[in-house]
């Protein structure tokens, strides 16, 4: 498999600005925040998106929802709520194809639901 820009980053070979990382998850800032506050949730296992996601992977997601939580309160969005955001495939607005969460926060954010 070509190696995923994502995988670049989790790699070491391509820089980031990194908020958090632990033997399962990278969260770093996007390049292109669209919120005061806009991290991206990545699992450090290559899956191209939710729809990629099986049975053994329960696991993994719940380590990002919880990584997410930490980083919102690390980053001092916790209180005052957060959107969590998962792009999935083409018409979901995915760009890269390796899962991640975007959380943005920092101000009052709009609902698309």
């Amino acid at each position: 498999m070509p190696e995923c820009l994502f995988c670049g980053i989790i790699a070491g070979s391509l820089p980031s600005k990194k908020v958090f990382e632990n033997e399962e998850v990278v969260v770093i800032h996007d390049l292109h925040p669209k919120a005061p506050v806009h991290v991206l949730i990545i699992p450090k296992k290559h899956i191209v998106s939710a729809n990629d996601l099986s049975e053994s992977d329960q696991n993994l997601a719940g380590k990002l929802l919880l990584a997410a939580k930490r980083v919102a309160g690390d980053l001092g969005v916790a209180q005052n709520g957060y959107k969590i955001i998962i792009n999935t495939g083409k018409d979901g607005g995915q760009l890269i194809g390796h899962l991640h969460l975007h959380l943005l926060g920092g101000g009052m954010l709009t609902s698309v639901v």
